[in-house]
């Protein structure tokens, strides 16, 4: 059996973007929010936030359970001073905690995460099965390059 391990993050990241467009849906906030405060600008993709739920269920997967103080730390940058051109020294800043927090409720919604009571979240069986589904897939699609990806 294929697990998310066996296959590169990456390719898995992509794949999952393409299946949770069918189950999720952006917010329209979403093109116009930056994703910290470390940032200066929105994202540029198109699908940046299926990308982001991608990445998310992953990472929910693979440490979970994890809250949302980690998830911001995990999404955050590094930040200049007071603009991009600031020649102090950089220093950490964190990710956009609401995106985060609205994709793990849509991402619950769906049955594929779950709330563990003070220890922030975890995926499901249901949640597992699927990322297990999809890293198969992906393996296959690695196996085989004749056949044509994200058709």
């Amino acid at each position: 059996m294929v697990t998310l391990y066996d296959v590169p993050a990456d390719e898995l990241i992509d794949e999952l973007a393409v299946r949770l467009e069918d189950r999720i849906e952006a917010p329209e906030w979403a093109q116009f929010t930056k994703t910290g405060s470390g940032k200066e600008l929105p994202p540029q993709d198109d699908d940046f936030w299926f990308v982001r739920a991608g990445s998310l269920l992953r990472k929910v997967a693979t440490k979970g359970p994890i809250g949302m103080e980690r998830l911001a730390v995990e999404y955050g940058s590094k930040k200049r001073g007071s603009n991009r051109y600031s020649v102090s020294k950089a220093k950490t800043s964190t990710g956009a905690k609401k995106i985060n927090r609205v994709i793990l409720q849509q991402l619950e919604e769906e049955g594929l995460v779950e709330t563990a009571q003070g220890e922030g979240r975890r995926i499901t069986a249901e949640g597992r099965s699927f990322l297990d589904e999809v890293a198969g897939d992906v393996l296959e699609q690695l196996d085989r390059p004749e056949l044509e990806r994200y058709a």
